[in-house]
């Protein structure tokens, strides 16, 4: 499980361990994973193996493919979590700063797939559960790196779910909407605060439906009803008044 160590992904790890399943707990800082192993070992009873990587940096990234296709014992759930965006008008974003988002959001989820899937399908068993947004359904003015990197996530993880159908393996794509984990903060983000309390969800929420979903087989899952009545509708808006919508939005909570 990768971005293990916050939010979503801490979320991820304190339901799998909760049930039994052992960890292998993928984040950049070995103290907070360290600190959230001996957590789960003392409350749990998990089995839990930390494997410290920065995922946006290939060498760095390098430990996890190796764990993934060649590691004991092998991994038969994959939950690509780890994720950045940034925030405002891209011609004036650091494009460095862009590009390691694309490393992380896009590239590491594409070799970490590759990387876990012939294990799977050798044992015909394995579920791969990538982590995408909403905003993957939805153009996103101040945040169009990000929106881009998470389309390519949704479409990436459906291809792989047709591909293994029959398999035993599944990939599944969460989408999750806007929940309250710190990643605001770090995209640089300060209109949060004027988004109404209704758009928030729980982690464990979005934890506990995504898991749902993969667990049913199923290649997308929007958690909370909600956001799954805005996707129905929005799908249904010209591209055209999409655009025009999102942009006013943007500007009215920047």
């Amino acid at each position: 499980m990768t971005g293990a160590s916050s939010g979503i992904g801490r979320s991820f790890a304190e339901r799998l361990a909760a049930e039994g399943t052992s960890l292998v707990l993928v984040a950049r800082r070995r103290d907070r994973l360290e600190e959230l192993a001996a957590d789960l070992r003392r409350r749990h009873d998990a089995e839990v193996e930390v494997l410290p990587a920065d995922l946006a940096a290939p060498v760095s990234r390098r430990s996890v493919e190796v764990r993934l296709a060649t590691g004991t014992p092998p991994v038969d759930l994959l939950v690509n979590n780890a994720g950045v965006g940034t925030h405002g008008d891209f011609a004036r974003l650091p494009v460095d700063r862009e590009d390691q988002q694309v490393q992380l959001n896009v590239v590491a989820v594409q070799r970490l797939c590759s990387a876990v899937l012939p294990g799977m399908l050798d044992r015909r068993r394995g579920h791969v559960l990538n982590v995408s947004s909403i905003a993957a359904l939805l153009p996103v003015p101040r945040s169009a790196t990000y929106a881009a990197t998470k389309a390519f996530v949704c479409s990436f993880t459906d291809s792989l779910h047709e591909e293994l159908r029959g398999s035993g393996v599944v990939a599944t794509s969460s989408l999750p909407g806007f929940v309250r984990t710190g990643f605001q903060e770090a995209a640089d983000w300060s209109g949060q605060d004027r988004l109404p309390k209704l758009v928030w969800l729980r982690a464990e929420d979005v934890v506990a439906d995504s898991l749902d979903g993969a667990w049913a087989g199923r290649a997308r899952v929007v958690p909370d009803l909600r956001y799954r009545a805005t996707a129905a509708v929005t799908s249904v808006v010209p591209p055209s008044i999409r655009r025009w919508m999102l942009g006013r939005t943007a500007s009215i909570v920047d």
